[in-house]
């Protein structure tokens, strides 16, 4: 195995340490946000992705389900799960490559743990920007058992030279390294025990479709009702003993965007509040309150996506108005607006993107108190 990391150590140009790119990577967002909404409070609650202390407390480990039957959400998904594990198991093989897709939030990670619990074998997790070098993914590879899962979250920015490492590898299993250099390179295969490759995405087309094809399940995670969503708000107030009562459980559900880890991002931080300001129990009213005070209105919407829909409206009539121009108004990057506040925005109507621009629907008028006028109504599709 030293052997192995030494040639491809060898082959790959010499990188800087990793370990301070890591420590300060989570700086970088917040300086950033610090820059462009220094008035909005309570700016990422609302932001499906996890945050450094939610990727790494052992209480969000807790949070997890451990088991299918535990899962709440995604039936068509567990359905075509358990049908997969019982026939894996019954063959006494490696579950087939499984890629996972949808936006971030709602449990691709919890689904390949639960894979790997269900199969009482081990998981191991990572991402693909941690596998920068050929020698990242050699090791992970090398030190698999027969039948683990390796999970890779991003999995579309994995570079070029480790995706060729992964066609045999998930194909044959096996591992072909170039072992010298010119005329005297030679290929040497090396046999691996058979895995299981669980690749995670919020983007499934930029994946290159070599990749793509040699994943046997695609499987597409779908936003969450908010019944769903009252239940998994109901389970983790019951592990963080939390008392609250069904209503304000749907409450959290209905502001959540369909993401359950903002929901559980929702009820820890209405907790914080029933705690400091009552006697603990988070009720509908109390729920209500705080939320208020966090800037999430009934239908979801933060502070700054009130904000692009109240320019739009007041600045340009409604639309259409391009996303530069929306930037520089909102003093927003125009990449954040197309990536982080448009999709959740169209996802509920109140925004249409058109060749000519965005354009602001009759429901986000009536929503923050305007009333449309007859001639904006004509561009809608």
């Amino acid at each position: 195995m030293g052997a192995i990391m030494a040639i491809i150590s060898s082959q790959s140009s010499p990188q800087p340490d990793q370990s301070k790119g890591r420590s300060a990577a989570p700086d970088v967002p917040m300086l950033a946000s610090q820059r462009t909404k220094p008035t909005q409070p309570a700016g990422s609650i609302l932001q499906p992705k996890a945050n450094p202390q939610e990727q790494t407390g052992k209480q969000d480990e807790k949070l997890r389900p451990q088991r299918l039957s535990e899962y709440i959400g995604q039936g068509e998904l567990k359905g075509v799960l358990d049908i997969a594990i019982q026939a894996t198991k019954s063959r006494q093989e490696a579950l087939d490559h499984l890629l996972l897709y949808g936006p971030p939030g709602l449990g691709k990670t919890t689904i390949s743990l639960i894979l790997a619990a269900e199969l009482g074998v081990t998981c191991k997790v990572t991402s693909a920007p941690a596998l920068e070098r050929p020698r990242d993914i050699v090791g992970l590879l090398m030190n698999l058992q027969p039948k683990d899962i390796l999970f890779i979250d991003e999995i579309h920015r994995l570079s070029r030279m480790t995706e060729e490492l992964l066609y045999p590898a998930m194909e044959d299993f096996r591992l072909d390294i170039t072992i010298g250099k010119g005329q005297s390179a030679r290929i040497r295969s090396l046999p691996l025990p058979p895995f299981t490759l669980i690749g995670a995405t919020t983007r499934v087309g930029a994946l290159t479709s070599p990749l793509r094809d040699r994943f046997g399940f695609v499987q597409r995670l779908r936003f969450y009702e908010p019944h769903e969503l009252c239940q998994i708000v109901l389970r983790t107030a019951e592990i963080l003993t939390t008392k609250i009562t069904e209503g304000a459980a749907l409450e959290l559900a209905q502001r959540a965007r369909g993401t359950p880890r903002i929901a559980n991002r929702l009820l820890k931080r209405v907790r914080d509040y029933a705690e400091v300001k009552n006697s603990g129990e988070i009720t509908q009213e109390i729920a209500r309150e705080a939320l208020e005070l966090f800037n999430v209105d009934p239908c979801g919407l933060d502070w700054t996506d009130r904000r692009l829909l109240t320019v739009m409206i007041e600045h340009y009539q409604g639309g259409p108005v391009g996303v530069d121009t929306l930037a520089a108004a909102t003093g927003e990057d125009s990449q954040t607006i197309e990536e982080v506040y448009e999709p959740y925005l169209m996802q509920i109507g109140y925004l249409h993107r058109t060749p000519r621009g965005r354009i602001a629907t009759p429901a986000a008028w009536t929503h923050l108190g305007y009333q449309p006028p007859q001639e904006q109504l004509h561009l809608l599709p």
